[in-house]
């Protein structure tokens, strides 16, 4: 009984702790060993060791001597702050022995390159990796170009690395569907501004359907831009965040309806096909009911005309301030009126490839004159130098004016002889035609005297033979084409010219240009070192100060002048 009783309190005891079976200072198994470093400092055990090693930065490890795997490690990491007693310091990337780099600094480089190259950088090491993903996951704009050869699984797998992408720009050399936009809605959830632009031999083949869910499943969508809509069929857009649309190659819409409240800016270009049925008068009409925000309109089609141009003035679209609608040749000057009645503060217009006259223009002046300050009226056949001299002298913030293909000389063939029949009575008669004269080809000059204009475009302008411009301001001029100036008559004065286009210009032209803004064949001015006195009696010897100031003065002059770059290439 009592042996029992011993060996149950036995049993309740505390088993005793078995000790280390390392040495202390050396780390040697301890049975049958005799320290050889007993008066070094101990070290601590190895499990102890590597968990400090891996999860500490406390002072104590700090301090103390490095093991030997710690000065083994990897030559490239990324080392974590330091504790906060000591102040917090940015991250660095080892870069190999004693050079390191900020993550900061690695992470703006790696930011400079393209999502291939990102992905090769990842499998260099370890503290690349976390250098690429740090820079996928701060991304906020990402232009990719996807080739035929990809799939769509690559544009996702590079999508979903980008957690905060608000800004996607996608150049499609393959073609685009409804797969690719699913694609973006799952993996952008963030996105702000989305574009779309086509390679040579990619088909966008998204309906109209398609494009509506999309926009209506993206709640914080603010721009978009597609090119190659020709399948979309009908649009019906309906959001309350986007402010920008941009759509090119819309053919044939059934029903074009956009109600985006607080939309600000629309450009939607139109096949250039005679069969195109979009009916632009209803289109004109419900976009300035619906999108009352409008502040720039873009609308490329040939089948504009007046009925389109006053469906979209009826609307109350007081804050617009950019109107283009370009290739409309069914555009008059009943449409000008109507503009000039109902936008007030317009700051550009584009009527490019209209009908209006040069009456048009004169509205244009008297509606505009405080605030327009580009005006472009290329490919208008029916306006004159005169009308364009006009545009200059009545607005004086004009900065840009382009009237390409304006004024141009018609090439009238000339009648031949030619005998022709007629039945008088029942009989034929032989009656000669009288031979006509050719006209004359009527050139014009065009003479502008403005303080501000910056850029003036006169391509393609064949029936002007003169031209006078004193415009301190101009940067560039553009004479391609100008096959009927004639060098005699061309006065550049434009001391901050900077570009000139003289593409398919005649030699003689060229020259002269080159004589005006570059001063190359200017023969030098004799001046005399000496002067005489103020009463006019004998001359006196110039001081040498002057002459060398005078000198000085005449190289920054040169040297002003060789800044205008004269283009022969288009």
């Amino acid at each position: 009984m009592i042996a029992e009783d011993a060996t149950a309190a036995a049993k309740r005891q505390p088993q005793k702790k078995r000790g280390n079976y390392n040495c202390g200072r050396c780390g040697l198994p301890k049975k049958g060993h005799v320290c050889s470093a007993a008066d070094g400092p101990a070290l601590p055990p190895r499990s102890d060791s590597r968990l400090r090693r891996a999860l500490s930065f406390d002072d104590d490890r700090i301090s103390a001597a490095p093991t030997p795997e710690e000065v083994a490690a990897p030559p490239e990491s990324v080392v974590g702050p330091e504790d906060e007693e000591e102040g917090r310091e940015e991250a660095v990337v080892v870069m190999g022995g004693a050079v390191v780099l900020p993550v900061s600094c690695m992470a703006e480089v790696l930011r400079r390159l393209s999502p291939k190259e990102l992905m090769g950088a990842a499998a260099v090491c370890r503290g690349w990796r976390e250098c690429v993903r740090r820079v996928w996951r701060s991304a906020e704009e990402l232009r990719v170009r996807v080739s035929p050869r990809s799939q769509i699984g690559f544009v996702g797998s590079v999508l979903h690395k980008c957690a905060a992408l608000a800004r996607l720009t996608l150049r499609m050399e393959s073609d685009v569907d409804a797969t690719l936009l699913a694609c973006v809605a799952f993996s952008c959830p963030s996105l702000k501004a989305f574009e779309i632009s086509l390679g040579d031999n990619a088909v966008n083949r998204l309906t109209g359907d398609e494009l509506c869910r999309f926009v209506s499943d993206k709640r914080s969508l603010s721009m978009i831009k597609l090119e190659g809509c020709t399948n979309l069929g009908f649009l019906n857009l309906s959001s309350s965040s986007l402010s920008t649309i941009w759509l090119s190659d819309l053919y044939c819409l059934s029903k074009s309806v956009i109600n985006c409240p607080n939309l600000k800016e629309i450009s939607l270009d139109f096949a250039r096909q005679e069969n195109d049925s979009t009916d632009l008068v209803i289109m004109m009409d419900s976009l300035g009911r619906t999108c009352p925000r409008l502040r720039n309109i873009h609308i490329a089609s040939i089948r504009l005309c007046n009925e389109a141009v006053i469906a979209l003035t009826s609307a109350n679209l007081r804050g617009l301030r950019m109107l283009s609608l370009v290739l409309g040749s069914g555009i008059t000057d009943a449409s000008v009126a109507a503009i000039v009645s109902s936008f007030a503060i317009l700051e550009l217009l584009d009527l490019s490839g209209s009908s209006i006259s040069d009456s048009g223009i004169g509205m244009i002046c008297n509606g505009f004159p405080q605030t327009l300050s580009r005006l472009l009226l290329a490919l208008c056949p029916n306006i004159t130098s005169s009308g364009i001299q006009f545009a200059t002298a009545q607005l004086p913030l004009l900065q840009l004016i382009d009237c390409g293909m304006s004024i141009c000389v018609v090439n009238s063939q000339s009648a031949e002889d030619k005998s022709h029949t007629s039945e008088e009575h029942g009989e034929v008669k032989w009656c000669q035609k009288l031979s006509t004269v050719r006209p004359q080809p009527i050139y014009q000059k065009l003479i502008i005297k403005h303080a501000h204009l910056k850029k003036l475009s006169l391509w393609g302008c064949s029936g002007l033979d003169a031209l006078y411009l004193n415009c301190p301001e101009l940067n560039d001029l553009n004479l391609n084409s100008c096959t009927n100036l004639h060098p005699e008559r061309l006065l550049l004065q434009c001391s901050d010219l900077k570009n000139v286009y003289a593409s398919g210009c005649q030699d003689m032209l060229i020259g002269a240009i080159r004589n005006q803004v570059l001063n190359e064949f200017a023969s030098p001015e004799n001046h005399l070192p000496c002067k005489r006195l103020a009463d006019g009696s004998k001359r006196v010897q110039v001081p040498h100060f002057l002459l060398q100031q005078q000198a000085d003065d005449e190289k920054c002059k040169r040297a002003k002048r060789s800044q205008c770059v004269v283009h022969l290439d288009g």
